[in-house]
């Protein structure tokens, strides 16, 4: 058991904003506003409270084991996986991509600071999971990560980690 929590048994993934992908999603939006046109029938456009995040895996047989997740301040944060392959240069992103269940974290604007976030348990022991079992198939993961209620990207710290399977 203890050598099961040693250090190195374990491997922790940061999320990462993609800048790029964010941008190029971005300028979506602005050409459909700028020339009048309309999303296409199930495409889902980036808002402007939203960003793309990024998991790079090394090691793709991975076992699920927990979330690291801190916010400065109050607020909630949506994490929605996207379970397709995605290009957005050459293709744009659908409704149908989107993985259920996503994951919440929040504090509420009443709550003190130092108080634990708060989450959906079941919810964010799914996810982690099917990230695992998506993990087999992928080098990359893409997310998108929504700002509410307060939150904000510089104010957050999110990461999950896995058990390498041998």
């Amino acid at each position: 058991m203890d050598r099961a929590e040693s250090p190195s048994e374990k491997l922790v993934l940061e999320f990462r904003e993609d800048t790029a992908l964010t941008e190029m999603m971005r300028l979506r939006v602005s050409s459909l506003q700028r020339s009048g046109q309309k999303r296409q029938d199930g495409e889902r456009l980036l808002l402007p409270h939203e960003a793309v995040y990024r998991l790079d895996f090394a090691v793709q047989e991975l076992g699920f084991s927990r979330w690291y997740f801190s916010l400065s301040g109050h607020g909630r944060v949506t994490i929605t996986g996207i379970s397709q392959h995605w290009t957005p240069d050459l293709t744009n992103l659908m409704t149908r991509q989107l993985l259920e269940p996503i994951g919440t974290f929040w504090r509420n604007a009443e709550d003190p600071e130092e108080s634990p976030l708060k989450c959906l348990e079941a919810d964010m022991q799914e996810f982690g999971e099917r990230i695992a079992e998506l993990a087999k198939v992928r080098k990359v993961m893409y997310f998108l990560l929504a700002f509410k209620d307060g939150a904000e990207a510089a104010n957050l710290s999110c990461s999950i980690e896995f058990t390498p399977e041998k």
